[in-house]
């Protein structure tokens, strides 16, 4: 047995061993401390906060500071200023002391970087809820924004579904202007900096920004007449989109303002509906080593999806128990009610697949895709689920022939311009990635000569970077997008020696480390001087050899990489992978999916073996 052999066997073997009773796999989705920090806050804000669940989330959040005193949003990235905020403000509230040496350090950093008054909307937001910002300086979103018609202007429905679904209960919260004792100050970490002065009158930035200073003198009248038939139906879509497992969309942030819109609007805490979005956060909870910290999100969905695809590439055959059981699972997960995506496509049927155990309201292309890649390697050609995902998947494509991940033609951009909006993506416009996988999926369906696939294959030529490379919205970055693009052009019938698969190839081989591996920091989404460097990793190296295997390219650069996957394989099957790959919100959130680091290497060990 080769030693390629030996690494694809021993790889096989983990990723066995990590399969649940029940069919699924679910690697830990592993994201910064904010999380931590701010679930500390809605506590002490509800009045549940306890002793053991405090001291055991703070050891977390103390274990991930820095030497500078910052914590950073991904694995060796820079400082953050306002996640260190956070951080701080949840130790000081679990009792560090404020003259600590790690508090002084935190401190001073923040001091030195702009205070308070330089952090992101959303981190104010947690600080007037305790009195420690005021809400006056605070952007206006006001409740009545539910009522705007789905062809108007900023109606929620041009929100991204994650914004939408975290802008509807804050327009309550900020609507109710609460306050209520932290129990400690961090005064201390405000600059006194006067705010910033206003942007040009007719730029957009000046536009909202003047037009907040009118929302604020609205808010302050005494009879706004549409303000409590907003806030029922906010209340109404709220409670409308409350997921099996007590959640809404399956990630953090609307689910917590969720929780403190309904209990700000009178829901008691012992409410049903709160009490099961209480016993949904446990789930999301991980305890050991004496740290408590939650999970953003979950994949499992995503997750057992590409198991599949990496164990069936690595040569397992479909009707083994292993798969059988997971295509089992992934069949029964399928969606088959309308969501939101509904809005824009009303004549659509359902299908498809959501990322997490509980979703239904939100199925994503990008799952539905790689589960339908999956399943058809497994399931007869006239499977009902794989026939309806295909069908729902052709329905979501948008006008100009991408993909998005959620919603089709979510792309009016003037969200972005309000004066809220300073954190995160908040639409949902076709992605590089996300189209390669349909596109790909197609292709193997027999599709890829129909319209949907040409039109999408045309996007994706279209959308090359100048360099060679595609961009990766959910993945890091240019990497993770040449990685998915280059097999789905292939599969569709590029030939290998088209101009556009050449220049990709040039680019990864440009762009491979000295190691043998690939890597593409994060940073790489603000700075361009970062596009394509970075430490190599298990899962960027895995990305960039589907993409070179894919190109029939079998000489030194695909050798060195499969010679790094070898090296650096833990006596275990696994890699080691503290490097964040994945994705939320480019710029601003990001994700380490400790599966990637398994699943992807596997994918590539499994397909140079077997070409």
């Amino acid at each position: 047995m080769s030693d390629v052999d030996l690494a694809r066997r021993k790889a096989i073997d983990h990723l066995v061993s990590l399969q649940d009773s029940d069919g699924w796999w679910k690697g830990e989705l592993e994201t910064n401390v904010t999380m931590d920090a701010e679930d500390l806050l809605m506590r002490q804000f509800l009045g549940i906060r306890e002793p053991v669940g405090t001291a055991e989330t703070a050891a977390w959040i103390r274990s991930q500071q820095r030497e500078d005193g910052t914590w950073a949003t991904f694995y060796g990235g820079p400082g953050e200023l306002s996640t260190t905020v956070e951080a701080y403000t949840a130790l000081k509230l679990a009792g560090d002391p404020a003259d600590a040496e790690h508090m002084v350090r935190a401190r001073q950093w923040v001091l030195d970087h702009g205070g308070i008054e330089k952090t992101r909307v959303f981190t104010r937001i947690w600080l007037a809820l305790f009195g420690e910002w005021s809400w006056d300086r605070l952007p206006v979103l006001p409740p009545e924004m539910i009522l705007l018609p789905k062809w108007f202007p900023l109606n929620i429905y041009d929100w991204g579904c994650w914004a939408r679904q975290t802008v509807v209960p804050l327009t309550i919260v900020g609507s109710m202007r609460p306050v209520r004792p932290l129990g400690i100050s961090v005064a201390e970490l405000k600059t006194g900096q006067p705010a910033a002065p206003l942007a040009p009158a007719l730029s957009w930035a000046g536009f909202f920004q003047r037009l907040d200073k009118v929302l604020h003198l609205h808010s302050r009248l005494p009879v706004k007449p549409l303000r409590e038939f907003a806030i029922r139906k906010g209340l109404k879509w709220i409670l409308a989109r409350q997921e099996a497992d007590g959640g809404w969309g399956g990630i953090q942030p609307p689910w917590v303002y969720s929780i403190l819109a309904l209990h700000l609007r009178g829901y008691p805490l012992d409410h049903p509906v709160l009490k099961k979005a209480f016993a949904g956060l446990e789930s999301f909870t991980i305890k050991e080593d004496g740290v408590r910290r939650l999970e953003a999100c979950q994949s499992p969905v995503w997750d057992t999806a590409l198991a599949v695809t990496a164990l069936l590439d690595a040569g397992m055959p479909p009707d083994d128990p292993v798969l059988k059981e997971a295509g089992t699972w992934l069949l029964d997960e399928e969606v088959t009610v309308r969501g939101d995506w509904a809005v824009r496509r009303p004549s659509l049927p359902p299908g498809g697949w959501a990322f997490e155990f509980e979703n239904d309201n939100y199925p994503d292309v990008d799952d539905t895709a790689e589960i339908v890649l999956a399943l058809r390697r497994m399931l007869p050609s006239d499977e009902p689920a794989v026939r309806r995902a295909v069908e729902w998947t052709i329905g979501m494509q948008s006008r100009d022939g991408g993909w998005a991940a959620f919603d089709a033609d979510n792309t009016r951009r003037l969200a972005e311009k309000l004066p809220f909006c300073d954190f995160g993506a908040v639409i949902d416009p076709p992605s590089a990635d996300v189209t390669a996988h349909v596109v790909e999926m197609l292709a193997h369906e027999g599709l890829s000569g129909l319209q949907p696939a040409r039109r999408g294959i045309k996007w994706l030529l279209d959308n090359q970077e100048a360099d060679g490379s595609w961009f990766g919205r959910w993945g890091a970055n240019h990497v993770y997008g040449t990685g998915a693009v280059v097999p789905a052009l292939i599969a569709a019938g590029l030939p290998t020696v088209h101009p556009a698969i050449r220049r990709s190839v040039k680019w990864l081989e440009q762009h491979q480390n000295a190691d043998g591996g690939w890597g593409e920091d994060l940073r790489s989404y603000r700075d361009k001087s970062w596009v394509g460097r970075g430490d190599s990793t298990a899962s960027q190296t895995a990305w960039a050899l589907l993409a070179l295997l894919a190109a029939g390219e079998r000489g030194t650069a695909t050798e060195r990489g499969i010679r790094w996957l070898v090296a650096t394989q833990r006596d275990d099957g696994t890699w080691d992978e503290p490097q964040f790959t994945g994705t939320g919100f480019p710029g601003d959130f990001y994700i380490n999916y400790h599966l990637y680091r398994l699943v992807f290497p596997l994918t590539a060990l499994g397909r140079y073996l077997d070409g």
